[in-house]
């Protein structure tokens, strides 16, 4: 049985809980949280699962090799530790991703220069022949993190990005990573066992997102290449037989999934990309404007939305915020509502006090993920009900 090692899961900030969760649900050991980071450990198997199932996770990095540096003679030398030749060919392609935070290192172009001289001459030093560079369909993927004089190096797993499940091939302007929709969603307490609702839907990534979280579909599932299919030691079967094991743990979904959005080019965009996903049948989406609906249900209804920012839309901040609030507490009685914004400045005009409030960051920008509970009836009503019940 091949033995376990050490692997990273990198995440956005906020997510390390629900991923490290997610990590224990799937069977990983030794999972312990970090920053933007969660290290495990597991099998080859594993290290295919991972891949395949996680709805948080950005990329999974196999770290192999670790040495001190503080010039440019002492990283050289380290990257020259390593054993290339046992884990590609003179005639094959590589790149090289770098991290640094460290005094003596400040240009990531030159550490990543370096690395590539190291291994390119211990190559051409055993066999006249060197592997070339490709930036784009790489045999391998390094990652080198150094932190202080602290080098790291490690095998990425994944290759593009882990949002990159394979579905949205139509988008609007900046639409929310597949990963960060899903993150919110899981941190939203969303499992699947009420209706739900996205008002401003866009090009559908958290209409595809709520349906694979509520059929306990893989997130990657649809997904055409993981950069280990290219590693000496990729196993076919091993792969098919694990693709197959998650796929059986599908289940069925008794609710309805419902989508809006004002613009038709963004419903058109969001059916296109919800077709990809097969769960069509799931999954409705009408050109509506928010403003002008109502609940349609009976029951929990759970509501996630990212609305439009400034830039995006040609909004009036102050009245677009406040008709959020307006609609939400007239129309949406029995509704969890929870929103991303990076603008903190509209928040105030929601007129809704949020139950909770979680700090995340959204392509870059610091942002507030929010929670509004509307009551059927005042709040207050709801508590005078319970309390008369008690007596």
């Amino acid at each position: 049985m091949e033995n376990n090692y050490k692997m990273i899961a990198k995440t956005f900030f906020g997510f390390e809980e629900i991923l490290a969760k997610e990590l224990q649900i799937l069977g990983a050991q030794n999972v312990e949280q970090g920053v933007r980071m969660v290290s495990f450990k597991g099998d080859k198997g594993f290290m295919y699962k991972a891949n395949l199932s996680l709805r948080t996770a950005l990329k999974i990095l196999k770290p192999i090799y670790f040495f001190k540096a503080n010039n440019e003679q002492a990283l050289y030398k380290g990257i020259s530790g390593v054993n290339w030749s046992k884990l590609i060919g003179a005639n094959q392609t590589f790149v090289i991703d770098t991290t640094v935070h460290s005094e003596y290192f400040n240009h990531t172009e030159f550490v990543s220069q370096k690395c590539k001289d190291a291994i390119v001459d211990q190559f051409r030093e055993r066999t006249g022949q060197r592997p070339s560079i490709d930036k784009v369909h790489p045999d391998l993927r390094i990652n080198i993190h150094i932190d202080k004089d602290q080098v790291s190096v490690a095998l990425d797993t994944s290759g593009n990005p882990l949002n990159q499940r394979g579905y949205r091939t139509a988008t609007n302007i900046a639409p929310i990573n597949e990963v960060l929709a899903a993150g919110i969603l899981l941190l939203s307490g969303w499992d699947g066992q009420t209706d739900f609702l996205d008002p401003m839907c866009g090009s559908g990534t958290f209409l595809a997102e709520a349906a694979m979280i509520a059929c306990n579909i893989p997130a990657n599932i649809n997904r055409k290449e993981f950069a280990f299919e290219k590693w000496n030691d990729w196993d076919n079967d091993l792969f098919d037989s694990i693709s197959d094991s998650l796929l059986k743990r599908v289940r069925e979904f008794h609710y309805t999934i419902k989508g809006y959005d004002k613009a038709p080019s963004a419903v058109q965009k969001a059916k296109d990309n919800i077709k990809n996903t097969n769960l069509e049948e799931y999954i409705s989406i009408d050109e509506q404007n928010f403003f002008d609906t109502e609940k349609s249900s009976e029951g929990k209804l759970h509501i996630v939305f990212n609305p439009p920012y400034d830039e995006r839309l040609d909004i009036h901040m102050e009245e677009f915020y406040k008709n959020i609030g307006d609609t939400l507490k007239k129309n949406y009685p029995g509704t969890n509502a929870w929103m991303i914004t990076a603008n903190l400045e509209a928040l105030k005009y929601v007129g809704l006090k949020p139950s909770r409030k979680i700090k995340l960051f959204n392509a870059g920008l610091e942002a507030r993920l929010v929670k509004y509970e509307m009551y059927e009836g005042s709040k207050r009503t709801k508590f005078q009900v319970t309390t008369d019940t008690a007596e």
